[in-house]
């Protein structure tokens, strides 16, 4: 086991279920300084575990081990924090509680402040469902917050990518007859049709146009769907995933106490210097979207990476991606509060 577990104990969620002896699951790279003001917090992404993050953590990178304390938190749902998978009756697979954006962050505020005794965060960073989480932290904890950097992620759940979400929830619902009474009897074998729609949504039409899997080592069509989308997916628990496409399509940093409900007053309350990096391409969470955001933001910078990866620019694929948002890291890193 390369991570750590912190006991969160009987959690009331933003539902009002108490789900009992929660956990977060996290590693750390890197030490915490005296001072604890060298943090990092880079929250995974749907579907990923803290491996997946790893590509933007190294030595001369901007999330440099040496310098800062980086902590990568699990969302809740991914099969290594409080999951379907992981929690015993009568919150396991289908009986998993509804989860939130909100939710996750909270819990991972209390992990950076009741372990470590954090009270100052540099950056909080994250790709797609990691992009959102980074978000609701500056919306949360804007006094704790001094930077934030989304990349390939939104501040709410917008119409287009609820409905994405709502096609890959799809096959799994149709393989049960769209019976809810039934969906404890997926299977991961379910899972392949999910990665048949993802499919047309994690890249750029000009991607598969120009035939880019081909430098992901694929000679054809047939094998790139299959060894990318349908191989992936199949790995997933499919009660993670309807847990975690529950979380995302109702994710929205203003939907709690704190904004009730108003979006622009809660991108506005974002003090951190910020900068928002979406894919130029991203047909899932689309340029855009992230260009309001970033605009009704005080200290935002709206940087798109100019790829035709789609959503995949900020998977650590494309080297070229990868070197555009290791260097917008950064120089966000470097700025301060009254540049």
């Amino acid at each position: 086991m390369d991570y750590e577990i912190f006991d969160l104990g009987d959690v009331t969620l933003q539902s009002g279920v108490t789900l009992p002896d929660a956990f977060l699951a996290y590693k750390t790279y890197g030490r915490l300084n005296e001072k604890k003001d060298n943090v990092i917090v880079y929250p995974t992404a749907f579907g990923d575990q803290h491996i997946q993050n790893e590509w933007l953590i190294g030595n001369g990178m901007a999330l440099d081990p040496r310098e800062y304390f980086i902590i990568v938190p699990n969302l809740l749902g991914n099969g290594l924090s409080s999951s379907p998978s992981n929690t015993p009756p009568p919150f396991d697979r289908a009986h998993f509680p509804q989860v939130t954006i909100y939710d996750n962050v909270k819990f991972q505020h209390r992990l950076v402040t009741e372990k470590f005794g954090i009270h100052k965060i540099a950056l909080v960073v994250g790709w797609s469902m990691g992009g959102i989480q980074a978000f609701q932290w500056g919306a949360s904890y804007p006094d704790m917050v001094e930077r934030i950097a989304p990349f390939a992620g939104v501040a709410k759940t917008w119409p287009q990518t609820y409905v994405v979400l709502e096609g890959m929830k799809a096959p799994l619902m149709a393989a049960v007859g769209f019976d809810s009474s039934k969906l404890n009897m997926l299977t991961s074998a379910d899972m392949r049709a999910v990665g048949r729609v993802y499919a047309g949504w994690g890249v750029s039409q000009a991607y598969y146009r120009e035939e880019l899997y081909r430098e992901m080592g694929f000679d054809s069509l047939a094998d790139f769907m299959a060894g990318v989308w349908e191989d992936s997916f199949m790995k997933m628990d499919p009660h993670n995933v309807l847990a975690m496409l529950w979380t995302g399509q109702h994710a929205d940093i203003s939907a709690n106490p704190s904004y009730g409900g108003d979006f622009d007053k809660a991108l506005k309350s974002i003090t951190a210097l910020a900068c928002i990096m979406p894919g130029s391409t991203d047909l899932f969470c689309p340029a855009d979207d992230n260009e309001y955001e970033a605009n009704l933001m005080p200290h935002a910078l709206f940087k798109p990476i100019e790829s035709i990866w789609g959503h995949f620019a900020g998977r650590g694929i494309n080297s070229a991606d990868n070197q555009f948002i290791d260097d917008n890291l950064k120089r966000l890193l470097a700025r301060r509060a009254n540049e």
